[in-house]
């Protein structure tokens, strides 16, 4: 079934009814070639490229719940490709030019909306390393502006340009950058998989994996044993406990990620706008709620919900860069398991046990990598190289010293 805007516009008239479900559901086979645990933005992905690039389709998503459920549906729905570091910079980079042809290669409508992304700053030290970080962009081959405080008054009249505390002295512009819908993102990616026909199987727990000489054998589940020539681990911040199963320990903490959003207003911000000093971001869904967040629960946890300091902390923050946020009810708060790496950059590697793959550590680049992670991690599962773009995202560079350090903060997980 294809989507345009004559079966749309046909659809309506006749009542809906002639939709069927996007993806199927089958029952799990006994073997694949290809088992990816973790039903997610990232599995999805990967199993669509594996698909789509590689021709592999004897492939199985995991899902422990259902689709959309996890921290695919637990963000702030930013993409931006505008890192800094080496190895980051390239990723990024290739991850936003498959945002921009995602929705023409899935034929669905991912909401994907290049409104541009303000990265403010508020000293001298800020605005040298924005510089820098521009720069960095424009080598790569993105958009990179430096605005003034002038230009962001002007294009961001809405901000308390003169706190005592954060005076807004110019900002980053990266126009390319933007939001997508994210439960849209997930939903995409299962139909395209499920179309060239890779298995999506919900409510499928693992509960073990089977390793025989060193090699993986494939997967116990809450339904059943499933055997596998190759298995990929994406599962976000449970990769610790999942990559136990196989008794691996890996250089990951789980902290949670709270996000916010107000009742529906009228427009007013039509971009994205973030306050690196008070670790704050913000921009306004379609239905016209503020969608903001901040810093992630400085305390490991597994629990998909927040705490009130961390709340009281991130709306502190709102009111200094826009007093006005105060007159906004908020409508809810929900939490993201966030897998948080000692450097701030993912895991997209082989691991010691033959035929295990791993794609983790995302920290709060995770829904912005969707495209990207699906793309290299596929290509690594299905030629066992790794993709050009996340080369540098091996496992072992924590061993090595060789960290991808994008915010300079060292090697503590809580600080990324």
């Amino acid at each position: 079934m294809r989507f345009s805007a004559a079966r749309v516009f046909w659809e309506g008239l006749t009542g809906n009814t002639g939709w069927t479900p996007h993806w199927r559901s089958p029952e799990p086979k006994s073997e694949y070639d290809i088992v990816i645990i973790g039903g997610g933005g990232h599995g999805l992905a990967t199993a669509f490229y594996l698909a789509k690039e590689h021709g592999l389709t004897n492939v199985a998503v995991l899902e422990k719940g259902w689709i959309g459920g996890g921290n695919v549906g637990r963000n702030t729905t930013i993409v931006r490709a505008n890192y800094g570091m080496p190895g980051n910079s390239e990723f990024y980079s290739h991850s936003l030019k498959l945002w921009e042809v995602m929705e023409q290669e899935l034929n669905y409508n991912a909401m994907m909306s290049q409104r541009g992304v303000y990265n403010l700053f508020h000293s001298d030290g800020q605005r040298d390393a924005y510089a820098r970080r521009g720069n960095t962009m424009i080598n790569q081959g993105d958009d990179a502006h430096l605005l003034d405080r002038a230009a962001v008054r002007v294009r961001l009249p809405f901000l308390d340009h003169d706190n005592a505390r954060f005076p807004v002295l110019g900002a980053l512009y990266h126009g390319r950058g933007g939001t997508a819908r994210h439960d849209a993102v997930a939903w995409g990616y299962a139909r395209g998989a499920d179309m060239r026909g890779v298995d999506i199987i919900q409510n499928c727990e693992v509960t073990g994996i089977d390793i025989e000489a060193g090699r993986v054998r494939g997967v116990q589940t809450t339904r059943g044993a499933i055997r596998a020539k190759k298995v990929g681990i994406v599962v976000a911040g449970r990769s610790s406990q999942v990559a136990a199963m196989a008794g691996l320990r890996l250089p990951i903490e789980s902290h949670v990620l709270q996000a916010f959003v107000t009742e529906g207003l009228k427009p007013l911000i039509d971009t994205v706008v973030t306050f690196g000093m008070g670790h704050f971001y913000i921009s306004q869904s379609d239905k016209g709620g503020l969608v903001f967040g901040g810093d992630l629960d400085f305390y490991a946890s597994y629990a998909q919900r927040g705490n009130l300091p961390m709340a009281e902390h991130v709306m502190e923050a709102g009111m200094a860069l826009m007093p006005m946020i105060g007159q906004a009810k908020m409508l809810r708060s929900w939490g993201g398991i966030m897998d948080m790496t000692p450097d701030g950059s993912p895991i997209i590697d082989r691991t010691p046990v033959d035929g295990l793959y791993l794609d983790a550590g995302w920290c709060y680049g995770g829904f912005k990598a969707v495209p990207g992670s699906g793309f290299s991690f596929a290509h690594l599962i299905a030629t066992d190289t790794h993709h050009a773009p996340a080369a540098r995202f091996r496992l072992d560079r924590f061993a090595r010293g060789d960290l991808i350090d994008e915010e300079a903060t060292g090697s503590q997980h809580n600080l990324h």
